[in-house]
């Protein structure tokens, strides 16, 4: 795909600024500039988004939106981690390739189909570099492939979330390909069923698109409490029919082993940077929580819970289930008496609760200059606050601007828990 000139000019600026060496560009003819910038700009990206394959030597690196939209190392492998083992996976809309790679390696064969030949050359010579070679890649429309596939243990679908302008978009439909034009189809030709889908749907509006009655599991997935992708899990089980000897299929309902919920999963799972996660499972169908009463007295610790958490919307549940007390219905934030080790989320020591009468805050403000400010159901932005309370940003001192029940406006002056 490249030349030995231009391999080589890749080799010895692999370093460097590409917008310098596009400024400089390069007297030898023999150079295809434009692919040894590609090159060199796509490595610098992936050694952050995608590491292990960065320190692969030869892997071929493509345009800079198709980097901009793969999966990042941490989502794929948490996908393939969802996906398990099996005989065959099909990946419709393989793109670069990254979930395809990382899921392919529990099956013992897949396919990864394309419809930009670009993209299938890239990803071809990058299987073949990293010994997938159990994945086919095919040069075609997913969906054309779909109906004339053989039955699959998987199949992947990641349709693409912009329109012919360029434009983002986020409803299902929206998409292309529409997934809710041939969902019996996918159920018909794969056991399960994994859709990716825009941080931005709303998961209840997933679930109401495609059908309740398919739905397995609904996993919203954050890496660094950022969220980035929504996955729909649909499975199907084939059962001969007593009467015909005729293969049906039926939708099929997931169980937790690990927590016992039956009935839709809804996973909030946040992707650590040192390896680890945060995870909260909760039933979609679980009866709404009891009311919470409130005194601040008693409370020493706050909880800020993840992105993941954040986007499911499910704050009676997540304090029903780790025994903390919510500041307001509408402020997404938890006190306890005492410290909840294995909240999906942050965790602070309360060291002063302020209201923003003047002197109240010069007395709890006293010796902070600096401090890292979070607004929550607050009359007024993190940015204008700092001005108001002349602090700096920064620092060990974290202080939470809220709305408390039956307390008003409150600032909760705080230290992370270590």
């Amino acid at each position: 795909m490249m030349n030995e000139a231009t391999r080589e000019f890749v080799r010895e600026h692999r370093d460097e600024d590409v917008r310098q060496l596009a400024l400089r560009g390069t007297k030898d003819p023999e150079v295809d500039l434009a692919m040894a910038l590609q090159q060199i700009d796509g490595r610098k990206r992936a050694q952050e988004k995608l590491p292990s394959w960065a320190a692969v030597e030869g892997i071929v690196w493509p345009p800079h939106l198709s980097m901009e939209q793969c999966s990042s190392e941490r989502t794929a492998r948490y996908k393939a981690e969802v996906a398990g083992r099996g005989e065959l996976f099909i990946d419709l809309t393989a793109g670069f390739g990254v979930d395809a790679a990382f899921i392919a390696q529990g099956f013992q064969k897949a396919v990864a189909v394309e419809l930009q030949a670009e993209l299938c050359a890239i990803s071809s010579e990058n299987f073949r570099l990293l010994g997938l070679h159990q994945i086919e890649v095919v040069n075609g429309n997913g969906v054309d492939y779909l109906y004339t596939m053989a039955p699959a243990d998987m199949v992947f679908i990641d349709p693409a979330r912009r329109d012919e302008h360029g434009g983002r978009t986020y409803g299902i439909a929206d998409c292309t390909p529409n997934v809710l034009d041939f969902i019996d189809e996918l159920l018909e030709k794969a056991q399960c069923v994994m859709i990716k889908l825009s941080p931005m749907l709303d998961w209840r509006k997933a679930v109401e698109d495609i059908g309740r009655q398919y739905m397995s599991a609904v996993h919203i997935v954050s890496v660094n409490n950022e969220c980035k992708e929504l996955l729909i899990e649909v499975k199907s089980e084939r059962v001969k029919s007593e009467k015909s000897g005729m293969i049906e299929v039926k939708s099929e309902r997931m169980k937790s082993e690990k927590s016992g919920i039956g009935g839709l999963r809804v996973v909030c799972v946040n992707l650590l940077s040192d390896g680890g996660r945060e995870c909260f499972e909760f039933d979609a169908d679980a009866p709404p929580a009891s009311t919470f009463h409130l005194s601040l007295l008693t409370f020493h610790f706050l909880y800020s819970p993840n992105a993941s958490v954040m986007k499911a919307g499910c704050f009676d549940l997540l304090a029903e289930r780790f025994g903390v007390t919510p500041l307001h219905q509408n402020s997404h934030l938890f006190v306890s008496d005492k410290e909840v080790p294995d909240f999906p989320g942050r965790g602070f020591v309360i060291e002063w609760i302020t209201s923003m009468n003047k002197r109240e805050l010069k007395e709890s403000l006293a010796g902070i200059t600096q401090a890292n400010i979070a607004v929550r159901n607050f009359p007024m932005s993190a940015e204008e606050l700092h001005r108001r309370l002349k602090l700096r940003d920064g620092g060990d001192i974290y202080i939470f601007a809220t709305t408390i029940e039956n307390a008003g406006h409150r600032l909760l002056i705080c230290r992370k828990i270590s």
